[in-house]
């Protein structure tokens, strides 16, 4: 934040998964709202899947115990991020929207992904959170795709891929806009695929933080900051890098 230097009139946005992994994700929080609560410019969260899973298991809490008591047993940090949240924490968090768009730059932000599959995206936030069964099913796959079928590019689940089937950004054919994502870490810095830029640069894996620079005039930039090695970074999980020549120019 300090390198940014953000100032009145400017839009901070992060892509989701404020929580898990790092050694203070209720403090990220908090230093987050606050700046929502107290900076002159806007801040936007995207929504990511961890925080989607927080989500869920506070809900499950009272709703359906035992399902909650299954989802921390999976994740360990479930119960000790739910009791350091305050009210406040959780209601910033509610706060995040699934996608959110730049038509100066015809960009669309999302946290994980499109599927080759999706043929139709919501206008608006509020359309997306109309969607119900089946349709809210497939919308919220935004949020977890990794890697797609090489068949017929349906979502796969991360563990699910074979040898053949693309991560996701490597066929995506900008039907929707450049996409900027997180989800998937790149420890070589910021992966720039033609129609899409991953800004996960493996900030817990002794990487980076980075931040995508959109500015009233003049070319985009990344700016990044050394990020802290706290957990061990599996690189035969990771898709090829494609570089860091970024694709997205302005449109005409």
């Amino acid at each position: 934040m300090a390198k940014l230097a953000l100032s009145g009139g400017d839009h901070l946005i992060f892509v989701g998964d404020l929580v898990d992994k790092g050694p203070d994700p209720a403090g990220v929080v908090q230093f987050i709202r606050h700046l929502h609560e107290t900076a002159p410019f806007s801040v936007l969260l995207i929504e990511g899947n961890h925080e989607d899973k927080h989500r869920r298991y506070h809900r499950n809490k009272t709703r359906r115990p035992m399902v909650a008591k299954g989802m921390a047993a999976a994740s360990r940090e479930l119960r000790s991020l739910d009791a350091e949240l305050t009210p406040d924490d959780r209601a910033f968090l509610a706060t995040a929207v699934p996608f959110h768009r730049l038509p100066d730059w015809n960009i669309l932000i999302v946290h994980g992904g499109i599927p080759p599959d999706m043929f139709t995206f919501p206008d608006t936030v509020e359309q997306a959170n109309a969607l119900t069964g089946k349709a809210r099913h497939a919308f919220r796959k935004i949020l977890r795709t990794r890697y797609v079928s090489q068949i017929d590019g349906r979502f796969l689940a991360f563990g699910d891929e074979g040898p053949g089937d693309p991560f996701w950004a490597q066929i995506y054919d900008g039907r929707f806009g450049h996409v900027l994502f997180g989800h998937q870490p790149f420890l070589g810095g910021p992966a720039c695929y033609p129609h899409a830029t991953g800004l996960d640069t493996a900030c817990i894996h002794g990487g980076a933080l980075t931040a995508l620079v959109l500015p009233g005039e003049g070319a985009p930039r990344f700016e990044s900051v050394p990020g802290i090695d706290v957990k061990p970074f599996k690189a035969e999980r990771a898709p090829p890098h494609p570089g860091t020549d970024l694709a997205l120019k302005r449109p005409a």
